[in-house]
């Protein structure tokens, strides 16, 4: 009995001294900041696949805006962005901090400019007559890859190899919602309102007319569509429809199966949790916890949240709440860091995880922020220090086209001259360097947050990771304000070796003890403790974060 008593009490002993466990999430996915690129609009790294005559009667290339100010200009036609570009620039990316690019969807659009709807003018909203789908939103064969994107020997599969290879994951933006605009064409025209599988056999037309005049009970050409409209005129597919959740299934396997690491799913609020609940699971039956993430275009977390719940499919989001606060902080100096922090939902909130929500300031289907420099800067510096994971839109790490809404040129083309000049900007320069810190910090990217200070100007709080024998304290503190601000914490301080991460020298914290610093204007300083949480009152409030992080009723 004496070797077995004591084995039960070395085993005592050893669960009593292994510290618990405390990290907002494990998701593999929470490692790597996402960089959103438009692909037409970010490179044309080929210019033999840009299809510059295509379109006949209703060309398709290079289609200015009408109405435009002076000096201003915008775009409704493809200008050439490939996976070349997109590739070709990967170690730029990369180099910024990111660990996965996001672009846009892939699959096959119409070949001409639409002509029903109202038409696009400067400014205009929610028009698309003479409009292309170099967005790649307009899928009318969601098997085939858009003939836009491929290079020789580059197709999608090889393109996100060569991405791995430059250490960058894929991210590739799904569909399910909606087709290509079906009606209102003064003569229908070919594809739009069509969807066709993957031998190219048409399965599903809307032939032009309004939803009202459907039959999907009669026509089988019809069955895929809802017979009432949403999104002005985009063909409504018909969740309800189980050979609509096959046909999507199996398209986006496909893409899977080539390479794609992640999905963002647009519209998801347009469609159903049930829809996107069996969707999820039959995804991850093949591949186990694929990360997802979706677009639910609404700033009230109460109607956005139960995406995330697991019975609904267990999809993350875009944090289009905290989004909200962020873009009015950083685009008013006179602003108060306190606003944020209800948006945060670090306890029981409406999301199952917070810490998996993806964060952002802007991007293709909203005005782009409309900060100076220094309000990008603040901006990221929060983004990247802060719970979630964040996206940058691509062209914000200079300031492109600040302020600018979609037709008046949010999405016009970036192109090479500019990435070779991004270095030179100031919002580049202090990206790169907190973004590469997240990249290299397990507490920024998976840590619980624990806020201790948002007013005014300032902000502190701390991430902590301890979890499979890691064990990581990240004090953060930010000043958005135009003067020096000087900290001194003392709250739940930890004692130890603190390092700062950009320079400077190590803060020796004794029990009791505070540390006192000064972070430059519109500047971030990171301190770094690498061990376990023991201060009692830091590993309750850690205990408390850890056991309410979700949703109450999760």
């Amino acid at each position: 009995m004496l070797p077995i008593l004591a084995t039960m009490l070395a085993t005592s002993a050893a669960q009593a001294s292994t510290p618990p466990d405390f990290y907002g999430t494990d998701a593999p996915f929470a490692a790597d900041a996402i960089y959103f690129v438009m692909t037409d609009r970010f490179v044309n790294g080929d210019p033999a696949n840009d299809q510059r005559h295509q379109g006949g009667a209703h060309p398709t290339f290079n289609i200015p805006v009408a109405g435009a100010p002076d000096g201003r200009s915008a775009n409704i036609g493809y200008l050439g962005g490939d996976f070349k570009g997109v590739l070709d620039n990967a170690g730029y990316i990369r180099g910024m901090g990111f660990g996965a690019v996001w672009i846009t969807p892939i699959v096959d659009n119409p070949n001409e400019a639409f002509t029903g709807g109202d038409p696009v003018q400067w400014a205009s909203k929610f028009t698309d007559r003479g409009k292309t789908g170099f967005h790649g939103y307009w899928g009318v064969n969601f098997y085939k890859l858009d003939e836009h994107l491929p290079s020789k020997n580059l197709d999608f599969a090889q393109f996100t190899a060569g991405m791995r290879t430059q250490g960058l994951k894929t991210v590739l933006d799904i569909v399910a919602n909606h087709g290509s605009p079906a009606f209102t064409m003064p003569t229908a025209q070919p594809m739009f309102g069509q969807i066709y599988d993957n031998s190219g056999t048409l399965i599903a037309d809307q032939q032009n007319l309004p939803p009202y005049q459907l039959d999907p009970v009669r026509n089988p050409l019809h069955r895929f569509y809802h017979a009432y409209d949403d999104l002005v005129q985009l063909s409504n597919i018909d969740d309800a429809n189980p050979a609509v959740l096959d046909y999507f299934v199996g398209a986006y396997e496909q893409w899977i199966e080539r390479g794609a690491d992640a999905f963002r799913i647009d519209t998801i609020s347009h469609m159903p949790t049930a829809f996107w609940q069996q969707f999820a699971q039959r995804i991850r039956a093949k591949h186990p916890g694929f990360f997802m993430y979706g677009e639910a275009f609404d700033y009230s977390p109460d109607n956005i949240g139960k995406y995330t719940w697991p019975e609904n499919g267990g999809i993350s989001l875009l944090d289009f709440p905290l989004r909200g606060r962020i873009a009015e902080l950083f685009e008013h100096p006179d602003s108060d860091y306190a606003s944020v922090l209800d948006r945060l939902y670090l306890t029981n909130g409406p999301y199952a995880n917070p810490y998996e929500l993806v964060t952002f300031y802007d991007n293709h289907d909203m005005a782009r922020m409309n900060a100076s420099d220094n309000g990008f800067i603040d901006a990221n510096n929060l983004l990247f220090t802060a719970r979630g994971i964040p996206a940058i839109y691509y062209g914000s790490e200079t300031g492109f086209e600040r302020g600018r809404a979609e037709h008046e040129g949010n999405r016009n083309y970036y192109g090479q001259p500019r990435i070779d000049a991004a270095p030179a900007s100031p919002i580049y320069q202090h990206l790169k360097r907190i973004a590469q810190l997240r990249q290299q910090t397990i507490a920024l990217q998976r840590g619980l947050m624990l806020p201790l200070h948002f007013a005014g100007d300032k902000a502190a709080f701390y991430r902590v990771y301890q979890h499979k024998g890691v064990h990581q304290l990240a004090l953060v503190l930010l000043n958005k304000g135009d003067q020096p601000a000087s900290f001194n914490v003392s709250e739940k301080l930890q004692p130890g070796h603190w390092k700062p991460a950009f320079g400077g020298s190590p803060i020796d914290v004794s029990d009791g003890g505070n540390l006192q610093t000064t972070v430059a204007p519109h500047d971030v300083q990171v301190y770094l403790l690498d061990a376990p949480a023991t201060r009692p009152d830091l590993v309750a409030e850690l205990a408390r974060l850890m056991r309410e992080c979700g949703h109450p009723r999760q």
